[in-house]
């Protein structure tokens, strides 16, 4: 049986971990909430520096690109480095989000990373451990 590998951006290993069911539209939060449901079965994934599955129904996509491309690219390069990674090389999903979870979020470094993203109020407000 092949397994599929996901394209995910690296800051989404953030944006998963504090995600409750708040986005930019109904279409986007059902859709991030399934693409959270097929992560956790744990499959390889290869984090990017570019749109992922996740983006596939943002707003901000234009054309295959992030409106906020520089910004959010910055986020993806900080979360690869914090987690000692160089980037496009596959993982498994619950090995990446451990590496997040350790390096950035339990180490309080979140917010060096994208403490003035608009959601981060809702990762500021909620306990995930």
């Amino acid at each position: 049986m092949r397994m599929e590998m996901y394209r995910i951006r690296a800051h989404h290993g953030l944006c998963t971990a504090f995600f409750k069911g708040k986005g930019y539209s109904d279409e986007f939060t059902d859709h991030m909430a399934a693409v959270i449901e097929k992560l956790n079965a744990n499959p390889v994934i290869l984090p990017v520096e570019k749109a992922d599955e996740i983006c596939r129904c943002c707003p901000n996509l234009e054309n295959g690109v992030c409106i906020s491309a520089e910004k959010v690219g910055l986020y993806d390069k900080e979360v690869l480095k914090m987690c000692g990674m160089s980037g496009e090389e596959p993982v498994k999903w619950l090995d990446f989000q451990k590496k997040v979870m350790e390096k950035i979020i339990l180490a309080g470094r979140r917010r060096e990373i994208c403490g003035d993203c608009q959601w981060s109020s809702i990762c500021d407000n909620t306990d995930i451990l």
